[in-house]
């Protein structure tokens, strides 16, 4: 019997939906990833997240071009147990893991970590330095894999460099206070203004080899993780670097008289002007010097997004672009990570999807909500037991929300943070034996009064409490005798 038009009509548009459907679904599952993760970098030291005395103009374009966000945190401000948690997709204290590990050894052979996820699914995986924990600079000096975790990748590659001992001017500017000492290695601000070009460091080799891989396997489906060490101490980049940041006119974090007063003895930071013994002139330099490091990180992710846009790949491929933790540049007196304080926390979050319109989203996310989120857009399975959030919804509408606060830890996942578009509240051990610190981050973001012991906010206090053991008890429900990857 002939099909009326109208029927046919129907018809036709069914199909079209269908095929369109389809067409789509292709599209998602034909996704590349390019994940860029710099190391120990602070929102506070990008342009785009509004330091306008650091230039970050790679950063800034592609934060242009994609979903900036604004409230990103990490779960632990220290390199191996954050990069544990992003890639695994699991809380630090769901797996108990809180040192320079990969993750792997607590969450099972069974747990398929992001890049391995991928990787089962038909995709080369390859990563390029510093993913996984790696020593810096000891790893870096010994080009050596570190904490890595090979069921992750098909393919890995180290980026060796002379670090500290990096040819060129040098000057250590911490526990150096009468200058005898010029430089000195490990996890200390040994500032070098280094002889020779881009590939004398282990950043300028990493994008190197980063755009080497996307040429190579441009024409099959990658995922492709690209380390940066910069700018994790020592501070050390090309010398032309440092031209931009004259260290006589840094000026330094305000500094309050009787800051740590109404700091829990546990809230005063592992490195501070104080036990690093820095000068006002020392603690210039180490910003100006972190400052000359962020901006030579940035040159070489334009380099690796250079080649994306030159082999043609801009429209299949999703990009982020995120930092493991953040970064203390003399706030409070306190220099590196650890702290639960706001420089430390949080960190520059930037995902570039095709076809997705740029924006700023203001929505509280995780680092831990990567892995769901990127393997969902590429159609990549994934298991429902994982702990971060789906941010897709984000990508399509800015002003949505998925979270309501962040959760992150530090200090052996005894010590707490929950970050409310309100408050910052920390908390020293579950029962705050060691103490606890509210801040009012609309009225005070520097977080310079402690509220947690004024009368006035116990009800705050007591809220945020229970808010805690609500949170710890959600993270710790998952058995990790399962397996869920099945």
């Amino acid at each position: 019997m002939p099909i009326s038009c109208t029927k046919r009509s129907s018809l036709l548009s069914l199909i079209l939906c269908v095929g369109l459907h389809l067409l789509s679904y292709s599209q998602e599952k034909d996704y590349n990833v390019l994940f860029i993760i710099s190391d120990d970098l602070t929102a506070t030291a990008v342009s785009s997240y509004g330091n306008n005395a650091v230039h970050t103009p790679n950063i800034d374009k592609l934060a242009s071009e994609g979903t900036q966000f604004t409230k990103a945190y990490c779960q632990y401000p220290v390199c191996g147990p954050s990069r544990a948690s992003f890639m695994s997709g699991y809380y630090p204290n769901a797996t108990t893991t809180y040192g320079y590990v990969s993750g792997r050894e607590n969450i099972g052979e069974e747990r398929k970590t992001w890049s391995q996820s991928f990787k089962d699914n038909g995709y080369y995986t390859a990563r390029v330095s510093k993913i996984f924990h790696m020593g810096v600079p000891i790893d870096i000096e010994q080009g050596s894999d570190g904490k890595d975790d090979p069921a992750s990748w098909n393919e890995k590659y180290n980026s060796q460099a002379p670090e500290w001992q990096t040819k060129g001017e040098a000057e250590l500017v911490q526990g150096n206070p009468d200058g005898t000492i010029e430089r000195k290695g490990g996890n200390v601000m040994t500032i070098v203004k280094a002889d020779g070009n881009d590939l004398v460091h282990a950043d300028g080799k990493t994008a190197q080899k980063a755009s080497e891989l996307i040429r190579q396997h441009k024409n099959e489906k990658f995922f492709l993780a690209v380390g940066m060490v910069r700018p994790h101490v020592p501070f050390v980049a090309p010398k032309s670097h440092f031209d931009p940041y004259p260290y006589a006119n840094i000026v330094l974090p305000k500094k309050v008289e009787n800051d740590w007063d109404d700091i829990p003895k546990r809230g005063i930071n592992y490195v501070t002007s104080v036990n690093g013994q820095m000068s006002l002139e020392q603690q210039q330099k180490a910003v100006a010097a972190y400052y000359a490091s962020v901006s030579f990180m940035d040159e070489q992710v334009g380099k690796v997004l250079k080649t994306l846009e030159d082999e043609g790949l801009e429209d299949n491929t999703i990009v982020i672009f995120a930092s493991d933790h953040g970064f203390h540049l003399g706030e409070h007196d306190f220099w590196m990570k650890v702290s639960l304080h706001e420089e430390s926390a949080r960190v520059p979050l930037i995902i570039k999807v095709p076809g997705k319109k740029p924006a700023v989203c203001h929505s509280f996310v995780e680092l831990i909500d990567l892995y769901p989120t990127i393997a969902s857009l590429a159609g990549v399975e994934y298991s429902e037991h994982l702990q971060g959030k789906n941010l897709v919804q984000l990508l399509d509408d800015p002003n949505e929300k998925v979270r309501d606060m962040a959760f992150s830890v530090s200090q052996g996942g005894k010590t707490f943070l929950l970050r409310t578009d309100k408050w910052a509240y920390i908390q020293y051990d579950e029962d705050a034996a060691s103490g606890m610190e509210l801040f009012d981050m609309e009225n005070d973001p520097k977080q310079y009064t402690n509220l947690a012991y004024h009368p006035d906010y116990s009800d705050v206090v007591e809220d945020f409490q229970q808010k805690l053991k609500d949170k710890l008890e959600e993270v710790r429900t998952n058995d990790l005798r399962i397996d869920y990857s099945k």
